[in-house]
């Protein structure tokens, strides 16, 4: 099956479809650094840098299965108060409508935060889905059931041009725990008593010393109280630095190599350098093996 990405980012859906044996013909996104990135993993795929707002759609290929991951801020419980940049961030959700009018594509699947379809316009939108022609089911899948070594619930809403609905199902996969992406050998570690950590830290790390032992994770931000066990998929990777691992007396920041592998991407996956910017990559990824087990159920 041939694809087209929109708001493409890093690639972890195109990674994804190439994985299931799929072909990329086309990906699309507003931001050079991601497109770049793109760009150096997927050579063989068209790019197109562009507010996809505006993109007049009857310059993409024809193609089977549209992919999108519109922006999810205007949706996640993460945005905090309400901000006008929401709005715009929630109307690039129309241009999977635009693009699937013009190309009409066997299947479209939309990746986003499960608050997506809370949105007041989501009725709407489905509905312009429905009056294209197709049939759509929502599926809220966790990436630990596909061997992805985190705990990442998202929102896959799959259209697909045929009478009836086809629902998605998660394999079921062995969990990959969160030791299992840890180098305890590398990264810049510090002390954990040291003049500039917060109380809140300082309270999370007893809390969970009591709970966990010596080796643990804790949240950098958010509310969770206490830490997070290394015997379980790791937390949901975000656009910035969210979790440390404490071992003993030291402790430090997650890696990006680390969060690269959280995210089911290849080791050989290039970033760019800049930590902050791998990062957010990372963050607003569709981890591939998701991707990858989605495709793999169309015909």
């Amino acid at each position: 099956m041939t694809c087209v990405d929109l708001f493409a980012g890093a690639g972890g859906f195109s990674t994804g479809a190439v994985m299931a044996g799929c072909k990329v013909l086309f990906a699309a996104n507003h931001w050079k650094v991601a497109l770049d990135t793109h760009i150096y993993n997927h050579p063989e795929t068209q790019h197109l840098l562009q507010d996809l707002c505006q993109a007049d759609f009857t310059q993409f290929p024809k193609h089977d299965v549209l992919l999108a991951s519109p922006a999810c801020q205007g949706h996640s419980k993460a945005r905090g108060r309400e901000r006008p940049h929401h709005d715009s961030c929630r109307s690039t959700a129309w241009a999977v409508i635009a693009c699937a009018e013009v190309h009409r594509p066997r299947y479209v699947i939309v990746e986003n935060v499960p608050e997506f379809i809370q949105w007041k316009l989501y009725p709407a939108w489905r509905q312009a889905l429905e009056s294209l022609g197709y049939a759509i089911s929502e599926n809220e899948l966790n990436s630990a059931e596909f061997g992805v070594p985190q705990s990442r619930r998202r929102m896959f809403i799959l259209a697909v041009r045929a009478r009836h609905a086809l629902k998605l199902k998660a394999p079921g996969l062995p969990k990959i725990l969160a030791r299992d992406i840890i180098d305890w050998e590398s990264g810049s570690w510090s002390p954990v008593m040291i003049g500039r950590r917060s109380l809140n830290i300082l309270d999370r790390i007893n809390i969970a010393r009591q709970q966990f032992g010596s080796r643990f994770l804790i949240a950098y931000y958010g509310n969770e109280h206490g830490g997070r066990s290394l015997d379980q998929p790791l937390g949901t990777v975000t656009t910035r630095d969210r979790f440390a691992v404490v071992d003993g007396d030291r402790m430090r920041m997650l890696s990006v190599d680390e969060c690269r592998t959280a995210m089911g991407f290849p080791a050989s996956y290039w970033l760019p350098p800049e930590h902050r910017v791998a990062m957010h990559l990372l963050g607003n990824a569709v981890c591939p093996p998701v991707a990858a087990g989605i495709l793999s159920q169309l015909n």
